[in-house]
């Protein structure tokens, strides 16, 4: 898959593909429908297939002040829409610019002359354009208009009502990874650069690898079953923290993630972590040995969910 930024003096072989347009955030079902569709217009095109996602998202723009939110970074996104197949993934800048353009000027500008779609699948509920007057019935006007057909997703749920990223950001919010899971079609992922510590974990006997949540939503604050990817293919199961680490002196929030059974030194690598399952939430004990000895029991716990699995 190739990743492409701007939109703007793009070769031949970046242009003219169907594609997908939306924030993305998380690839949940619903977002995996619109893809689906765009996937279908390109088989009966004989074109490449493409997704149009936005960095930074653009709340970050309009609301800088809001807490994180993010279900995936831009790498993530990347590995998952090319996972679902994509040739193309084009991350438009969102800024100034971008903010100032009519919803007009966004499929002028953008989609006909920048990246000239012969098709757009969108989802039922997309805005785009200043003041968010675009909408899916405005799409397809100017579909027929400038010569690019449309598809519009219809809402993908369950029992628990329409799947979308908000949704999910409660679900992790309230400690139900899994819910999270099913709706992503995969578990929420931490991905971060492994940072150096007090390495208190480690003269427990727990060595940790701590990374900082960043822009992502912030799950429950307590301890997860984890599974952690590193960048040589490795998959290690593990229990984790998620929080700001009551008992020995609080920090900014970040995951600790102790990886069973491997000592290695991985400072300064990029690793995932799936969240499995929540254990319990974070506690302010009185003691350090109490933490440890918690701390053991949430590891076995841990390794039981893993292990049925």
């Amino acid at each position: 898959m190739k990743l492409i930024h701007g939109w703007k003096r793009l070769a031949a072989d970046e242009r003219g593909a169907s594609v997908a347009l939306g924030n993305f955030d998380g690839v949940h079902l619903g977002h995996q429908q619109v893809i689906d569709d765009a996937r279908a217009a390109a088989g009966r095109l004989g074109a490449p297939l493409g997704v149009i996602s936005f960095e930074p998202h653009a709340r970050m723009h309009f609301h800088p002040e809001d807490p994180p939110f993010r279900l995936m970074n831009a790498r993530q996104l990347a590995r998952t829409v090319g996972a679902l197949g994509a040739d193309q993934l084009y991350l438009l800048p969102f800024g100034v610019e971008m903010a100032s353009f009519t919803d007009r000027q966004f499929v002028e500008d953008v989609l006909v002359a920048g990246l000239g779609v012969r098709h757009v699948a969108v989802g039922f509920d997309i805005t785009f354009g200043a003041g968010r007057t675009g909408d899916p019935g405005a799409m397809l006007r100017y579909g027929a208009e400038m010569g690019f057909s449309v598809s519009v997703a219809e809402p993908v749920g369950d029992s628990g009502g329409k799947i979308s990223s908000s949704t999910i950001r409660d679900s992790l919010r309230e400690g139900h990874p899994e819910l999270a899971c099913k709706m992503m079609g995969r578990p929420f992922a931490i991905e971060g650069v492994v940072e150096k510590g007090r390495q208190l974990g480690r003269q427990l006997g727990f060595p940790t690898a701590n990374v900082p949540l960043v822009d992502y939503v912030a799950p429950r604050f307590g301890v997860y079953a984890t599974r952690t990817r590193k960048a040589d293919g490795r998959e290690l199961g593990g229990v984790a923290n998620i929080g700001v680490n009551p008992t020995t002196g609080l920090v900014e929030p970040r995951l600790e993630v102790w990886l069973f059974d491997f000592d290695e030194d991985i400072y300064g690598e990029t690793i995932e972590t799936d969240l499995v399952a929540f254990l319990r939430p974070e506690e302010k004990y009185a003691s350090i040995d109490i933490m440890v000895a918690q701390i053991h029991q949430d590891a076995a716990q841990a390794r039981a969910i893993l292990a049925a699995e």
